[in-house]
C-alpha cells in the first residue's frame, strides 16, 4: 500500500529550493541574521497580501498569541473567551499572559466558535455595565479569541458584533487559515489584532518554527514591535519586560517564497479535498462542509 503524506513538504522544498539556497548564500555571506532586509520585505509583502497595515515577525505562533494579547493592552487578570476546540497554544497563549480563558463550544458545520454560543455564555453568565462585561466571579471579561480551523473562517461579522456591543476586543488566531477569507477579507486583517503561526506544517510554513502579529491599529503595532525585543526602545533601554522573538532572515526568506505560491498551494489542496469527498461520499462519515 502506498503511503500518501497528508503535507508533502519535500515537494515544496524542490520548487523552491534553487531560488532558496541562493538567497540564504546571500544572507549567510552577509551575515544579518535578524530583522534584516528579508524580514522587513516579508512583513510588507504580507501586510500587502492580507490587506493589512501591519505586520510583525516574531519567532513562533505562541509567542504571536501572547504578543497580539498584550500589544491589545489586555489587562492581566482579566478573561478571555475563546473555543473548546483549538490546539493547546490557544489557551495556553491567554494564561501566560496572566489572563483566563472561558471555553464556549463550536459549530458543528465549521467546527469554529458559535456565536451563538458565545451569547449563550455572556447571557447566562455576564452582566454588562456600560463600559465592561463582568463575569458572574467579578471578573472583567476584556476579549473574544476566535480561531479559524482548518482553512475555514470562524463567522467574524457576528462575533464583531458581539464584541462591540460589549466592549470587547477581537484577537484572531489564523495560524491554520493563511490566505483564507471571509466575505473577500482575508483572516488576520478582520478582528483587532492577529497571531499566526508559521510552524512548518502550515499552508504558509516556515522550515522550522515563524510566527507573526498583524493588526490596522498603529499603538498596537507599535507595541508588538516593542514585546518581540524585550520591550526594547533603544541599546539597554527597556520601557517593558518583552520576549526573545525575533523573525530571523532565514525562515523570512522562505516565507517569501512560499508566500508567491501560497494561493496556487491553498488551491491544489482544494481542489485533492474535493477528489476525496466524491469518492468517500456513501460512506458513514461526516464530511467537512466547504464554507
Amino acid at each position: 500500500m502506498r503511503n500518501i503524506p497528508l503535507v508533502d513538504l519535500k515537494a515544496q522544498y524542490y520548487e523552491i529550493k534553487d531560488e532558496l539556497h541562493s538567497s540564504w548564500e546571500e544572507i549567510l555571506n552577509g551575515m544579518n541574521l535578524f530583522l534584516g532586509p528579508n524580514v522587513q520585505s516579508f512583513e510588507k509583502e504580507f501586510a500587502g497580501y492580507l490587506g493589512v497595515k501591519n505586520c510583525i515577525g516574531v519567532d513562533n505562533g505562541t509567542d504571536a498569541l501572547c504578543i497580539a494579547i498584550r500589544s491589545a493592552n489586555i489587562k492581566e487578570g482579566t478573561k478571555v473567551i475563546t473555543c473548546s476546540h483549538t490546539f493547546f497554544a490557544t489557551v495556553e497563549a491567554i494564561c501566560l499572559v496572566g489572563c483566563e480563558p472561558i471555553l464556549v463550544d463550536i459549530d458543528e458545520k465549521t467546527y469554529n466558535i458559535s456565536p451563538e454560543e458565545i451569547i449563550k455564555y455572556i447571557e447566562e453568565n455576564a452582566k454588562f455595565d456600560g463600559e465592561r462585561l463582568i463575569d458572574k466571579d467579578g471578573k472583567v471579561i476584556s476579549a473574544i479569541m476566535p480561531v479559524h480551523l482548518y482553512g475555514q473562517p470562524a463567522e467574524m461579522d457576528k462575533i464583531i458584533k458581539i464584541a462591540r456591543k460589549y466592549h470587547l476586543l477581537v484577537i484572531e488566531d489564523a495560524s491554520q487559515a493563511q490566505g483564507a477569507e471571509y466575505k473577500g477579507k482575508k483572516v488576520g486583517s478582520i478582528g483587532d489584532i492577529t497571531g499566526m503561526s508559521f510552524y512548518f506544517s502550515k499552508n504558509l510554513g516556515a522550515f522550522g518554527e515563524a510566527g507573526c502579529v498583524t493588526t490596522n491599529n498603529d499603538e498596537f503595532a507599535k507595541n508588538a514591535k516593542l514585546l518581540r525585543v524585550h520591550g526594547q526602545i533603544d541599546k539597554y533601554t527597556h520601557e517593558l519586560y518583552g520576549y526573545n522573538s525575533r523573525l530571523d532572515e532565514l525562515q523570512a526568506a522562505v516565507l517569501r517564497l512560499k508566500l508567491k505560491r501560497l494561493d496556487k498551494w491553498n488551491e491544489r489542496r482544494t481542489n485533492i479535498a474535493e477528489i476525496y469527498k466524491e469518492n468517500l461520499k456513501g460512506l458513514p462519515l461526516i464530511l467537512p462542509e466547504k464554507t
